[in-house]
């Protein structure tokens, strides 16, 4: 028996116990709302979805080359459509997920309109996101799944038994499009019962894995903007320690933290670190800081002073109360940050590096691997890095190093169009297509993702539309540009009637109200002009 007969039957017997008053319920109907209905909450959502993450991740362990990846999104209808063009193009959605940008949440979900990636936002905003985007996954299983019903129905009154048989398992053995979703928390909104509380919304919503990073909530900026400002480890671990009270209150015992580190491009930090004795984890974060070596004599009122070893030393403070940490120190206090965050309860790492470089990455990583062997990565392949000219600015590096004639390249104005057909250019392109195989094989990255990408590819394609239709193209704009690429394609939204529920609704209807169903899918919809 299959999970789908197995509904049949049971709703038969249910049925059979309330005699003649559910006469009208067709126990097939049953069976196959409930199977578009597999996620009754975002819980469930959650729960499976770790249970997936935590098998890619013991896979990637196994082999490097079994990496997972995903793009940002900003709507549930693209997430939607991200996932359908998978299965559609790739056949699985195994080891794709989807990640949520806070960035994308500022510029384009604020009811305050566009905001920098700075935590101004409402975070009920994040929580929201994810909700919507798991309600349009759930629509596509479940317009999915209706096709097929429709199939069904159309081989068994063909007497087909051949389609029937194959049509059944195609259903049995369904691919949900609900995949893992790593959802971006910032820096917790607040103090660690403010990330706790975020935290419970968003496992609620669907998240099975939370990114958290180590700046200072109130002054959070862009990982590649400047001006960010760290805490003590102290600090960032109480926000760890928080989400991980928020999965397990809620049953999500597989949940995920990603630690994310800014230290690299972080040159400040707010306060200094409590440390009761030399060595601890706050004396070495205060080990990192900007100091000058003072006597008693010269202390002013107002200074703060850290004694080490004997001596009294005066960390730089800035006009902000903030205080710098010297130059250089980055690497050294990104290894810290993720050794003491996956001793801490962190499962991934997220490093925010300045520049898309695998042997930088892989330098960090080979040193956190010395004390935790299995560390791994999610790493952002942003678009705030221009790939073209770090890339062809690599590939020069490399051919140069290789003692090949690079006299003809102006290694400071690689991104001119000049290069486009060059053995350079062409190098760095390789370059770039193997960067997720390369990084994850060399630098420990498990998880690919491009934070950013829908915000561009919205944009690009409305320039595309606007730009013809606008001007001389006028509706040949779009149906050349558009319309005629869908229905070749088979992009799904070309039958937009259908991609929004309308069969699904007018096969609701009939299961409700039978032969007096009044359906919008009948021979004057214009949408059959696709069929």
């Amino acid at each position: 028996m299959t999970i789908y007969t197995d509904d049949i039957r049971d709703t038969q017997s249910l049925k059979d116990l309330h005699g003649a008053t559910w006469d009208a319920i067709n126990p097939e109907y049953v069976a196959r709302m409930r199977a578009q209905n597999r996620f009754r909450t975002g819980l469930d959502i959650a729960r499976y979805t770790a249970d997936i993450m935590r098998r890619d991740m013991a896979e990637y362990d196994a082999d490097p080359s079994q990496y997972t990846q995903s793009l940002g999104v900003w709507h549930g209808f693209i997430g939607q459509q991200k996932l359908i063009s998978i299965k559609k193009h790739l056949k699985s959605t195994k080891k794709r997920y989807l990640y949520l940008s806070g960035w994308m949440v500022a510029a384009l979900r604020s009811e305050f309109g566009p905001l920098p990636d700075q935590s101004m936002h409402e975070k009920t905003a994040v929580p929201a996101l994810i909700e919507e985007l798991y309600t349009f996954l759930r629509q596509a299983d479940a317009r999915e799944l209706d096709l097929l019903f429709t199939q069904l129905d159309r081989a068994r009154a063909a007497g087909d038994e051949t389609a029937v048989e194959f049509i059944q398992s195609q259903i049995d053995n369904h691919e949900t499009h609900v995949v893992p979703i790593i959802a971006d928390i910032d820096a917790g909104f607040g103090n660690p019962e403010a990330t706790y509380l975020l935290a419970k919304k968003m496992i609620e919503a669907g998240a099975c894995a939370i990114q958290i990073e180590n700046q200072v909530s109130d002054e959070k900026q862009c990982g590649h903007q400047d001006g960010k400002v760290t805490v003590p480890h102290a600090d960032f671990l109480a926000k760890i320690n928080a989400v991980r009270y928020a999965f397990l209150e809620l049953g999500v015992d597989n949940g995920i933290i990603v630690a994310r580190t800014d230290s690299l491009g972080a040159g400040l930090t707010q306060k200094l670190a409590v440390s009761n004795e030399p060595g601890d984890l706050g004396d070495q974060y205060n080990s990192f800081l900007d100091v000058e070596e003072i006597t008693e004599a010269e202390l002013d009122d107002g200074d703060v002073v850290i004694r080490r070893e004997g001596k009294l030393l005066r960390p730089k403070r800035l006009a902000s109360n903030l205080y710098r940490f010297r130059p250089g120190t980055g690497e050294d206090r990104v290894v810290l940050d993720c050794i003491t965050s996956l001793q801490n309860g962190a499962d991934l790492l997220w490093i925010e590096t300045e520049k898309p470089h695998i042997e930088q990455i892989a330098g960090m990583v080979d040193r956190i691997r010395e004390v935790v062997p299995d560390a791994k990565l999610v790493y952002n392949n942003s678009p705030s890095f221009n790939w073209t000219l770090n890339f062809r600015q690599q590939a020069y590096d490399l051919l140069e190093a290789e003692g090949h004639d690079v006299s003809v390249y102006d290694r400071g104005n690689l991104m001119s169009s000049d290069y486009d057909d060059t053995d350079l250019a062409r190098l760095a392109d390789e370059k770039i297509r193997t960067f997720q195989r390369d990084g994850s094989a060399r630098a420990g990255i498990f998880h690919h993702l491009i934070t950013l990408p829908t915000y561009h590819t919205a944009a690009l394609s409305t320039d595309d539309l606007a730009k013809g239709y606008f001007g001389d193209e006028g509706m040949l704009a779009y149906v050349r540009g558009v319309q005629r690429r869908e229905i070749r394609e088979g992009i799904a939204t070309v039958k937009h009637q259908n991609m929004a529920g309308s069969d699904i609704g007018d096969n609701h209807k009939e299961y409700f109200a039978g032969e007096a169903a009044l359906k919008a899918g009948g021979k004057n919809n214009t949408m059959n002009q696709f069929s």
